[in-house]
């Protein structure tokens, strides 16, 4: 059996890992992804070294039966293990499990550092096409490219969108070779679309760049990503009337009881974090329009709850704030221009009515995560949805996926041997975008992949025994 694995990413590399230790001879494994990060992702590949993980080290192994593996591979002290790292740190972890993983598999295991640019059917397999423009076959694909580049910005003008003035994408580099974000002075006004964790490495790499200039985060909610405290909280059970409500799928009595416990328990954070073993069954139960209600009306409040900051980072962003270096609004950019002398923006606060205009020297875009499969500028996802071999969530969770993690085409019907894992699967799990749950899904998705590899062995060796037969 041939297998693709798509993105060499995190979810991409837990899934080659899992099945590099476990698959027999004659299981080829082919693991697909662009140079520049390939075995650690965008996430860890493209960090800096101010940029730090927002789990504790002794939580962030990548494989399900040993979470201290991370901690261990570092031999890290006690006091060390509830630290949080950089970032950096991670994709070398990550990249060394994937190498080791390589050379002691009985597998064929091939690095292949190139972009998958489409994958078509080809009789009963797929042919998977490559940026250099060279195809090869495959019994299996799965689609592990992570999350999709973001929208881009309504109201931003086609001047200021090809100015440096304008940059898309903090990490990226310029034609120079030099990062778009270390070509802004210290002493220029700085708006930065997007107040979630994005945000904070940009505020921290500009920070620890000497930036002196004024820096306004803006959000439609305006909501900043909450704390880790120093010390890991203290583990709680979830009482009768949270269980009753997951158990019922009910969302509104959900949120009722969590609100009722806040001020009761001792830290909230132990709350938000005794909910994650049950999310994926809760969301899997809410029909659409419930769903849709989440979106529009909690999502935002339950991102910077549950995704939330490395305490070195939080006093950072504090201290910022309260000597006027970072301010951060509610409300909408409605328009962004480049004139001769500066960006022009309007700006709508939330809670007013009329715009307000205002003057940056550069605008950032620091949305992060995207899912929208339907409006993704992706060329693989795009080709892939484009040519019916994956449909788009309506919510713009990502793709509709069977139990199994098997896409389906517009009929509603599963692709056989194509597969997604990772954010591409938010519709049906939610919570399918951290360590902790990544890792049991590739656990689980290797060995379902296994089991049809070692039906079809048996399928066909029973074949040439009827052949055989006299």
């Amino acid at each position: 059996m041939r297998i693709s694995i798509i993105g060499a990413g995190f979810s991409g590399c837990a899934l080659a890992t899992e099945l590099a230790r476990a698959a027999p001879e004659g299981v080829d494994i082919q693991l697909v992804g662009v140079s520049e990060t390939f075995g650690r992702g965008v996430a860890y590949g493209e960090a800096r070294p101010e940029h730090l993980l927002n789990v504790r080290a002794r939580d962030l192994g990548a494989t399900a039966d040993h979470p201290g593996e991370f901690a261990d591979w570092l031999n890290l002290t006690e006091r060390a293990r509830t630290t949080f790292l950089p970032r950096l740190v991670y994709g070398e972890y990550l990249h060394s499990r994937l190498q080791a993983a390589q050379q002691l598999s009985l597998a064929a295991f091939n690095r292949i550092e190139q972009e998958a640019i489409a994958i078509e059917r080809d009789g009963g397999v797929f042919r998977v096409h490559l940026a250099d423009g060279s195809d090869y076959l495959s019994d299996r694909v799965v689609l592990t490219v992570g999350s999709l580049p973001p929208q881009p910005l309504p109201g931003i003008g086609p001047r200021l969108a090809v100015h440096p003035s304008y940059v898309a994408w903090p990490w990226q580099n310029g034609l120079d070779g030099i990062g778009a974000i270390d070509h802004i002075a210290p002493n220029q006004r700085v708006l930065i679309i997007g107040t979630g964790l994005t945000m904070v490495d940009v505020v921290a790499t500009l920070h620890r760049r000497g930036h002196r200039g004024p820096i306004t985060a803006l959000s439609r909610h305006g909501l900043l990503p909450q704390a880790h405290t120093d010390d890991p909280p203290s583990p709680i059970s979830l009482p009768p009337t949270v269980l009753h409500a997951i158990n019922t799928h009910d969302l509104r009595q959900l949120v009722r009881a969590l609100r009722a416990l806040t001020p009761i328990v001792p830290d909230w954070r132990s709350l938000i974090d005794a909910l994650r073993p049950y999310l994926q069954t809760f969301w899997r139960g809410l029909a659409q329009p419930q769903r849709a209600r989440f979106l529009r009306h909690l999502r935002s409040h339950w991102e910077v709850l549950r995704h939330r900051v490395a305490p070195p980072l939080a006093r950072e962003l504090e201290d910022l704030r309260t000597r006027g270096r970072l301010r951060i609004r509610a409300g909408r950019l409605l328009r962004a221009r480049r004139t001769s002398e500066a960006v022009e923006v309007l700006i709508r606060e939330r809670g007013f009515a009329h715009a307000a205009r205002e003057e940056f020297d550069v605008v950032i875009r620091a949305t992060g995560f995207d899912t929208d499969v339907d409006r993704t500028s992706h060329p693989l996802v795009a080709q892939l949805r484009d040519s019916g071999l994956i449909t788009a969530d309506p919510l713009g969770l990502g793709i509709e996926a069977s139990a199994r993690f098997e896409a389906l085409d517009g009929s509603g019907l599963p692709v056989r041997g194509l597969y997604a894992l990772g954010p591409l699967l938010r519709a049906q799990l939610w919570e399918i975008t951290a360590v902790s749950e990544l890792r049991v899904a590739a656990r689980s998705l290797a060995k379902h992949l296994l089991t049809q590899e070692r039906r079809a062995s048996a399928d066909v060796l029973r074949g040439m025994e009827a052949l055989a037969r006299p």
